[in-house]
């Protein structure tokens, strides 16, 4: 069945606070629009800044499918005929018209047939640097079929301007209360007539606008790009980077970030100070205050920051007590408009002695060493200091908790134990229960909390039962520095249950000797001890007991140790660091904000609200921004750096709530305090730009067992810089991974086993740390549940896979198409192609090749201007069931009670594989597709200039001779191969796939 005509509708709603144009303070406003060479306008409303339209413009839609591709430009414009009366449809002429600002609305997010429709609100843009406008326009932008025009929408109230000052910001469709609105002034806004309400979405929408009562206009506004309730799609943002037009020397590193001031009080110590015990320092400015801890000493170097926001008093005040007293010992205070700015990178400003006044206001002896100035987010002192959105947090460790830190976690190593054979070996039971039984002989192997096992010895005719021999690798992750021990036990399993301990030994793994390509590391024999105390260190001696037994242990440092699924990785570079290629580039990353959170918790007197703060995790790094306390709307505005040695990577950000700020001062630990998960973004290095900037508000979405739901909104600033273009390139025909996994490929179960040993090991680490990074955070950073059986991803990847089908299934359908001679001139054309073909076959792989780079060429100009993002409905959250959400959440092995557990886990453990290898063949297809895509800038031109090239060598060099030199080549002994993948299998893996925008 054909597809309806659909038809674009543009309803100009109204427009606040325009520029007067016409030289009376006034002007006459009318709303042009054009989409796709079509043009509309609405009538002129005359001299009134704040006119209302409420007219509909319809356009037609060619493809549908092409709309994402497409833009709605919107101009306003002063209509100088109308001065005396209402212009006509018609209007003026173009060179009777002044400008009043304009607004570009992508075509990508406009709602479907159906679909909620709600007004939304740009600000006016400027046409060139010297346009002078201002002000806001409403509209609503929605798509009906041909002949339906009615808006489906809920009733809405009138929108409203709130005028503070210079600014205008405007309310959200839902107002607040009514007393509040009377306050301001209102635009008299016509609302649509009453529609029957839609039955409620079983999913509840995103946090709304009303969670930002306190901002007057949004810190990250969007570019003309819907963000209505059920709004998934990623928002291109224009912050105020770098300070804007007054940066200072800071923005040459903090650049990608908006500017934050802040009042900085550094109290150091205090001297002649009469009080006898512990003291503590405290800095009042306006209702915040901050204490020191109590010292004996008089010794504090604390730093305070005041947000220049919250400032409420002209001068700053600090005060020195006795602990527990009311009463000040001294005091001093300064005046604000004295206070002295410092931009890094300019030394830290020195501490001076001030001279205290005591109660009666008298000065005294007293001194207090203080230092006093202005600063941003770049000063040193940012990190470790005491906030004043924070003034509500106490103790040492939720302090400590709320404060941004850099973490730097573990080199990881592969630890290969081979057991060759034992000798020697005394049987435990030398009873009549060991008459007539061969021993099942086996290697226990544990270093921490893993532990492998050999296979039992096979049966030899040329061995006895003394001496077994296994010739098995087990293979652990371990982390520098090598605190643990290598346990090796050899055990017979005599019964059900029991297994004999005929051998211990205990190797440190720091003795262990380091290998860095395929060349094997000498084999030794060690001495077993028939105890169970363990005393047996690394040597070759023997005991008197003569067991030993024969292994080769190495820690292969060849390797890159996977900590995270393989479509999502950070750092392909092996854990030898001699081994390492230079760095292609620079990965920046500003963090700027989050907007409409939903809230995670509920206080006494504050309502609900979240603690939010932001970890990243590329390569060994990670960082963890400052918690923003009680706060949807958080902003960070922090900035880090990586380098990046394979432009091929993914960088992880995800965003928690803090539970930590809530605990007892008391440093009770009974129960377990786990960080709520908020949602994560991923971005793939090689989908950016290079040099360039994107700010981009992404969508967070998070799988709950009632489905998928958008927890906010979080704004980057990313900037992918390139060192080197020649390295840059060819890191593309580099092998993926090191070296030693192509010579010694690992087997699949040894990856998957050994990922999740690495993603304990890191856990453990960084929960070391201070504050640690909980194990909550690495596992949902490092997708640690990723390769079990899921419903929903196995339908998402199954789509994948038909979305790559359908390029073929097409060309399929165009044939028949063309015998079917329902279309006489194309089977007309395909026939005459053929017979060219058919006579001249030199001409059909320069053609081919020809055919590819256009493609790729005319392709540019609609390819993607955004990095991907996680994707609703690519990843089937929407789609997915109660029944397949609660099969995904459930527990591995099942506690779904022990009648079904073994079929289902077992049915769980094969689906996902099958799940995984379905995923494979999608992400060569789309690979396939990535090639002419621009999806990977420089993939798509180093294809395309092949291309040509393959053009011209096909075109000059007979086909016979071709075919020849292929066959010869692909025919040529092993000897004369390599092991080593080819140049083009390692540009072809290193081509993105839309594994990376899965959820």
């Amino acid at each position: 069945m054909a597809k309806a005509a659909e038809k674009l509708v543009v309803e100009v709603v109204a427009a606040h606070n325009l520029m007067p144009k016409d030289g009376q303070g006034s002007s006459s406003a009318y709303v042009e629009v054009e989409f796709e060479h079509q043009r509309r306008r609405t009538r002129a409303r005359p001299k009134e800044l704040n006119p209302v339209w409420n007219e509909r413009l319809v356009f037609a839609v060619a493809d549908p499918d092409d709309l994402p591709y497409r833009a709605i430009d919107v101009g306003v414009y002063n209509d100088r005929a109308a001065s005396g009366g209402v212009a006509g449809g018609g209007g003026a002429a173009p060179h009777g018209r002044n400008f009043l600002g304009k607004v570009r609305v992508p075509a990508a997010g406009v709602p479907a047939p159906g679909e909620e429709v709600v007004p939304q609100l740009f600000t006016l843009e400027k046409r060139s640097l010297f346009s002078h406008i201002r002000g806001e326009i409403t509209l609503k932008i929605y798509r009906t079929n041909s002949g339906e025009v009615v808006v489906k929408s809920k009733p809405e109230k009138p929108v409203k301007a709130v005028v503070s000052g210079p600014e205008v910001v405007a309310a959200p469709p839902v107002t607040g209360p009514k007393k509040q609105q009377q306050q301001q002034p209102v635009v008299a806004v016509q609302p649509p007539p009453p529609q029957p309400e839609a039955p409620m979405d079983i999913l509840p929408p995103p946090a709304p606008v009303l969670m930002k009562p306190v901002m007057l206009a949004d810190p990250y506004p969007a570019s003309a790009v819907f963000s209505g309730p059920g709004d998934f799609s990623l928002k291109e943002t224009r912050p105020r980077l770098g300070g804007g037009t007054t940066a200072d020397k800071a923005s040459a590193t903090y650049d990608l970030v908006e500017q934050m001031q802040y009042l900085y009080v550094r109290v150091v110590r205090a001297r002649g100070v009469a009080a006898v015990g512990e003291t503590v320092a405290e800095v009042k400015l306006g209702n915040y205050r901050g204490v020191t801890p109590a010292t004996a000493a008089h010794h504090w170097d604390q730093v305070f920051a005041f947000s220049k926001e919250t400032i409420q008093s002209s001068f700053v005040e600090v005060f020195v007590r006795a602990r527990g007293s009311d009463d000040h010992v001294g005091r001093v205070w300064f005046d604000l408009s004295e206070v002295p700015r410092r931009a890094p990178p300019d030394s830290t400003l020195a501490p001076q002695w001030h001279i205290m006044e005591d109660r009666k206001g008298e000065r005294g002896a007293a001194e207090v060493m203080i230092a006093v100035w202005f600063g941003t987010q770049a000063d040193e002192a940012f990190a470790e200091a005491w906030h004043s959105k924070a003034a509500g947090v106490h103790g040492y460790g939720p302090l400590g908790s709320i404060k941004s830190k850099v973490y730097v976690a573990p080199k990881l190593w592969y630890l290969r134990v081979s057991v060759i054979e034992a000798q020697d070996l005394i049987p435990m039971d030398k009873g009549p229960m060991a008459i007539g039984r061969y021993p099942e002989l086996f290697v226990r192997a544990q270093v921490g909390s893993q532990m492998l096992r050999t296979r039992p010895a096979p049966v030899a005719a040329n061995r006895g039962p003394s001496s077994p021999f296994w010739n098995e690798d087990l293979m652990f992750v371990v982390a520098e520095p090598f605190e643990e021990f290598l346990v090796l036990s050899l055990e017979d399993h005599v019964s059900p249950g029991r297994d004999d301990v005929l051998g211990r030994l205990v190797v440190p793994v720091s003795s262990i000797e380091r290998r860095w390509d395929e060349k094997l590391v000498v084999s030794r024999w060690f001495g077993l001890d028939r105890g169970t105390g363990g005393g047996n260190v690394a040597s070759g001696n023997t005991n008197r007991f003569g067991s030993r037994v024969h292994l080769r242990l190495s820690l292969d440092g060849g390797y890159h140790v996977l900590d995270e699924a393989t479509a999502y990785s950070s750092d392909l570079r092996p854990t030898g660091k001699q081994l390492w290629q230079p760095h292609v580039g620079v990965l920046e990353l500003g963090v700027l904000g989050a907007t409409g959170l939903i809230p995670m918790k509920a206080r006494d007197g504050r309502g609900a609200t979240s603690d939010a703060y932001c970890v990243a995790k590329y390569g060994q790094k990670w960082i963890r921004t400052r918690t923003v306390v009680d706060s949807v709307c958080p902003r960070w505005n922090e900035q880090y750096t990586w380098e990046v040695f394979d432009p091929c990577t993914v960088i992880t950000v995800g965003v928690f709530d803090n539970c930590h700020v809530d605990k007892p001062a008391s440093g009770n630990t009974t129960l377990a305090v786990r960080d709520n998960r908020i949602g994560k973004v991923r971005i793939r290095l090689s989908t950016l730009e290079t040099d360039r900037v994107y700010t981009h508000a992404y969508p967070l979405l998070m799988l709950h067992p009632s489905g998928v739901k958008k927890m906010g909104e979080l704004h980057l600033a990313v900037r992918f810089c390139c060192g080197n273009a020649g390295n840059m390139f060819h890191a593309y025909v580099r092998p993926l991974l090191p070296k030693m996994h192509y010579i010694e490929p690992l087997l699949v179960r040894q990856v998957e086993s050994l990922r999740f040993q690495a993603t304990n090991v890191v856990a453990s680490r960084l929960g070391r740390a201070e504050p640690p990074l909980g194990r909550e955070v690495v596992e949902y950073m490092l997708d640690h549940r990723s390769h079990l059986w899921s419903m929903r991803r196995s339908k998402a990847n199954f789509f994948r896979l038909v979305t790559v089908l359908s390029g073929p299934i097409t060309i399929g359908r165009w044939f028949e198409l063309v015998r079917s001679w329902n279309r006489p001139v194309h089977s007309c054309l395909a026939v005459f192609t053929f017979l060219v073909f058919v006579t001249m076959p030199e001409l059909i792989l320069p053609t081919a090749f020809l055919a590819m780079a256009f493609t790729g060429l005319w392709r540019y100009r609609v390819r993607s201007r955004h990095p991907p993002h996680m994707e609703m409905r690519l990843s089937h959250a929407d789609a997915a069931t109660v029944d397949e959400l609660d099969e995904e959440f459930d527990t591995f092995p099942s506690s779904r009670g022990d009648v079904v557990r073994f079929r289902y886990d077992r049915l769980r453990s094969v689906a996902g594989r099958v799940q995984t290898v379905v995923g494979d063949i999608a992400t060569q297809g789309e690979r396939m597709q990535a090639l002419l895509s621009w999806r990977d800038p420089r993939a798509t031109v180093l294809f395309s200039i092949a291309c040509v090239l393959a053009a011209v060598i096909a075109y000059t060099i007979p086909m016979k001779v071709l075919v020849g030199l292929w066959g010869l080549y692909a025919m040529r002994p092993p000897r004369f191969r390599s092991r080593m993948p080819s140049p083009l299998m390692n540009f072809f893996r290193r081509l993105p796939s839309k594994a990376d925008s899965l959820l």
